[in-house]
């Protein structure tokens, strides 16, 4: 019997890194797998608050990679860090302009408040 658990309990500090490493990437596989799925089934009318949504989400982004970049563990820690503020910063932007272009469209066709 304890022939087959000490299978399964780390025997390292590398073996306990590795399995850390392998459970992030099963993570973000199986998340873009799904939101590339979920994404392409969005119906257009559901495009704007779903783009409202994801903005917010990318803000919250923003305020981890800058915790991560400040935490300066090593120059990679804060360098990954750092290009993750600005790729999360550019796709706030760029769906800030996208979505404000949308609802701009909106209100031209509606008659709506300009």
């Amino acid at each position: 019997m304890e022939k087959i658990l000490s299978q399964f309990i780390p025997q390292s500090a590398e073996q306990v890194q590795m399995g850390g490493i392998l459970i992030g990437i099963y993570i973000f596989f199986l998340a873009a797998f799904l939101g590339y799925h979920l994404i392409t089934r969005v119906p257009p009318l559901l495009h704007t608050p779903l783009m409202s949504l994801t903005n917010a989400i990318s803000a919250i982004s923003i305020v981890g990679a800058m915790v991560i970049a400040g935490m300066k563990h090593d120059l990679v820690t804060t360098i990954l860090g750092t290009i993750a503020v600005l790729a999360a910063s550019i796709n706030v932007v760029g769906g800030y302009i996208i979505t404000e272009r949308t609802l701009r469209m909106f209100r031209g066709r509606g008659g709506g408040k300009k």
